[in-house]
């Protein structure tokens, strides 16, 4: 029995641990060897720095991941990427981004921007009006508690909001908030208010941070993909790897955005269409290959026999190996960008900055 549980506590460490599933695994440490690392790693300037490293580590300890400097130097990147390591970063003119998409949000309803003009001039509960306190936020979690405000004490603040947050990501390592609420089953505090609450601490950004990062297994060879997946969802860019090779099959040119089904619409989607021209070679009826898609998932999609014949059918016309994982083709939208930026720049970024934490970690 002892035994048996030992094998089971092995396999699930290798499967979480790391940013690629064939890197070397180092012997797990200590929690004081751990922390004096990433206190190490952490940049120079950073404040409370034993309050981050503590942080970290209980999320790796919690989620049974483990500390491996790849693992370290991976959430450590992203961090830096994401909000140069501030629990609650500020957002360059928040208020006017938020009141655009009141106003967008209340054209959609066809309410009149008077009216919304009206409700908010009213008094909130700290004294200030929503719009004045509009016009002075800086940071999302402010902006977030404004909105829950709105939504809980203005006329028609029901009507407008509820159940909508114009804030969707927040914390230090930028986390979708979605995630977190769907992912908060062991989360190892005690909830102050809410998820959503939560995920603007530094505690609770970096814990919900690291289980998207980090907390699901994956074959690739290079932490690049993984740091790709963090902005464009789980298995993205192993998913794209699928498209591009569908793409070589078939001859039909597909937008490599990591998308292998529709999950509401009624008619299937661009990458399921292309696979069904493929169903005869495949030897698969379409309920069987949207069965199969609908593993993307997961890391068993790579194990079912619509991943295997569909690469084999492509590198059999290609002549050659195709990759097994390539940069989601997605252009970043958000109203807090202002230029063009992609999945692919993003990785990219974070990657640098793993590269100069792993030369920092071996003395380099």
């Amino acid at each position: 029995m002892q035994l048996s549980r030992w094998m089971i506590s092995l396999v699930a460490l290798l499967a979480l641990a790391g940013c690629g599933s064939r890197q070397a695994q180092e012997p797990e440490r200590q929690p004081d060897e751990v922390k004096r690392q990433i206190v190490r790693l952490l940049p120079s300037k950073t404040a409370d720095r034993e309050g981050w490293a503590n942080d970290i580590y209980v999320a790796f300890s919690a989620q049974q991941i483990s500390t491996t400097t790849q693992n370290i130097c991976a959430v450590l990147a992203v961090t830096e990427q994401e909000s140069t390591f501030q629990a609650d970063p500020s957002v360059p003119g928040l208020g006017k981004i938020a009141r655009e998409e009141i106003d967008r949000r209340a054209a959609k309803m066809h309410i009149p921007r008077l009216l919304i003009s009206g409700a908010l001039e009213l008094r909130s509960p700290n004294g200030k009006s929503y719009a004045d306190r509009l016009n002075a936020v800086r940071s999302e979690k402010a902006l977030s508690e404004i909105f829950d405000d709105f939504i809980g004490m203005v006329p028609l603040g029901k009507t407008l909001f509820d159940g909508f947050n114009p804030v969707h990501t927040g914390g230090p390592m930028q986390v979708s908030i979605a995630f977190a609420q769907a992912n908060a089953r062991n989360y190892p505090y005690t909830v102050d208010g809410s998820i959503r609450r939560e995920v603007f601490s530094r505690r609770g950004g970096l814990y919900f941070g690291i289980a998207h990062l980090l907390g699901y297994p994956v074959s690739y060879t290079e932490p690049l993909y993984r740091f790709a997946d963090f902005n464009a969802g789980w298995y993205a860019s192993r998913n794209a790897a699928f498209q591009h090779a569908v793409s070589r099959a078939s001859g039909i040119s597909l937008a490599l955005d990591g998308d292998l089904i529709l999950h509401d619409a009624i008619m299937p989607g661009s990458t399921e269409l292309a696979v069904r021209t493929l169903g005869k070679s495949l030897g698969m009826r379409n309920p069987t290959i949207r069965d199969q898609l609908e593993l993307g998932d997961s890391l068993a999609f790579e194990d079912s026999k619509l991943y295997k014949r569909v690469f084999e059918l492509a590198e059999s016309a290609e002549g050659k190996p195709l990759p097994r994982a390539v940069l989601p083709g997605i252009v970043l939208k958000s109203p807090k960008i202002t230029r063009t930026l992609t999945t692919a720049w993003f990785a990219k970024r974070v990657d640098e900055r793993y590269q100069r934490c792993m030369a920092r970690a071996s003395g380099r």
